[in-house]
């Protein structure tokens, strides 16, 4: 950190897994590998989809060039209970 809060360099996307996402996965007692970048991904897509956004929208904002691509992180046919993230406690 510098001295006025900020960072001084970028956060790497193995920093955050390594640093935060595993720590949150262990502490919801979510098995390890099983809560990982991609799926949270996936869940905040399908997310957005099953609360109205269009695809093009979710498309744009993951940085997808292909709508096929965001279609794959589209996960409404699957059921949440199965989904690492249903365990988490708020």
């Amino acid at each position: 950190r510098n001295s006025v809060g900020g960072l001084d360099k970028a956060i790497c996307p193995a920093s955050i897994y390594q640093d935060v996402l595993k720590r949150y996965a262990q502490d919801a007692k979510i098995p390890e590998g099983m809560l990982r970048p991609h799926v949270l991904r996936a869940t905040a897509a399908t997310n957005a989809l099953e609360n109205g956004a269009d695809i093009t929208q979710v498309q744009e904002w993951l940085g997808h060039a292909s709508i096929t691509t965001t279609r794959l992180y589209d996960k409404r046919r699957s059921k949440p209970e199965e989904s690492p993230s249903f365990k988490v406690k708020y």
